[in-house]
């Protein structure tokens, strides 16, 4: 029988609204939290709302935590090792680092997620918070003993850009939650209470240069008779009457967005994993995306894929999957796809690096 493992994870991001990381954390803690094999604890590092960590962690798991500023726990392992983290959660076998940086531990070992390096190829792109952050990742990497990526794409640019070998990498995809193989487009009263249109193309994600929705939106305005462009998720603005920005939705109300869309378009320059794409596919809604290593790995070919920044190709792809609705056996092989990414694997996969720890 597998020796018991005490593992101790950032929770951070399980606080305030949850996007991309916030989700693969939660759904994560889930899966960790039902397995009778870990002993699972998780912190957060925040002056406000630490308290609020114990409200949103499943049975099974505990909340540590102390009203401390992670900017300054950060600015501090970036050129200390200290404080420990056993200072505020006790001892433990595996630290955690689930968001790019790894707690200084003194006895345990330690597993970090790296969930993409789009901030190595463009630094500028980062809030002035986080100018010390490509420094910081590096050092967690180098002080890792596994290094887990969403993707073999993620992993060779680790591999490539920090200097990780390849014996200290585990590739560990993300899921698509089942309840997106069962989602139904918008009720009427969901469609009134968003003002949303009875035909639309839908972009999902926050705000960023990394998703280069510049590209996107000259690609629409170019094509009067393409539908209107819905923008799911935080920090975008309305730019023309024909872009209805939605805002933060709930993970209820996006499945009902996402499955009453006609297409589901992703142009980022850069992605870690790309977790949308697959989530369309599991309520039948046609996918086109940036052709990047990442995103041709995780939409196995059941996307269509278009030349980075190519704005009449973006176009043409878009009329090409909203005038040719898929066949029955294009939405049964995208689905089948989808359902082989699967939380319970990615946690099963991460518990393994865990226990690549408890051996060497």
């Amino acid at each position: 029988m597998a020796r018991h493992l005490r593992v101790l994870l950032d929770g951070t991001p399980l606080l305030g609204d949850r996007t991309g990381i916030g989700r693969y954390t939660a759904s994560l803690v889930e899966e960790l939290a039902s397995r009778n094999d870990v002993d699972l604890r998780v912190v957060a590092f925040t002056l406000r709302g630490w308290r609020k960590l114990r409200t949103v962690l499943p049975h099974g798991s505990q909340a540590r935590g102390m009203p401390v500023s992670a900017r300054l726990l950060r600015q501090s392992w970036l050129h200390t090792n200290f404080p420990p983290i056993e200072l505020f959660a006790g001892f433990t076998d595996v630290v955690h680092g689930t968001n790019f940086v790894l707690p200084v531990a003194m006895r345990a070992r330690g597993v970090l997620t790296i969930h993409d390096l789009a901030f190595l190829a463009s630094p500028e792109d980062l809030p002035p918070g986080d100018r010390n952050l490509p420094a910081l990742v590096a050092k967690s990497a180098a002080r890792a003993s596994v290094v887990c990526t969403p993707t073999e794409a993620v992993a060779q640019t680790v591999m490539e850009r920090l200097g990780v070998g390849e014996d200290r990498i585990a590739v560990t995809p993300l899921g698509v939650d089942p309840a997106w193989f069962t989602a139904r487009p918008p009720t009427d009263t969901l469609r009134t209470r968003l003002g949303l249109p009875s035909e639309y193309v839908l972009f999902v994600g926050a705000a960023g240069p990394r998703k280069s929705l510049d590209w996107l939106l000259k690609a629409h305005e170019a094509a009067a008779d393409l539908p209107p462009l819905v923008l799911a998720g935080p920090g975008h603005t309305r730019i023309t009457d024909r872009v209805l920005p939605l805002g933060y939705l709930s993970d209820v109300d996006l499945r009902s967005v996402v499955a009453g869309a006609g297409a589901l378009v992703l142009p980022s320059r850069d992605e870690g994993f790309g977790l949308p794409v697959l989530e369309a596919m599991a309520c039948d809604v046609p996918v086109v995306c940036s052709d990047l290593p990442v995103l041709r790995e995780v939409s196995g070919g059941h996307a269509a894929t278009v030349p980075f920044g190519d704005v009449d190709a973006m176009t043409a792809a878009l009329r090409e999957v909203l005038a040719a609705p898929p066949t029955l056996a294009e939405t049964t092989a995208r689905r089948a796809h989808a359902a082989g990414f699967t939380w319970r694997r990615c946690a099963e996969l991460t518990v393994q690096a865990y226990r690549r720890l408890s051996v060497a």
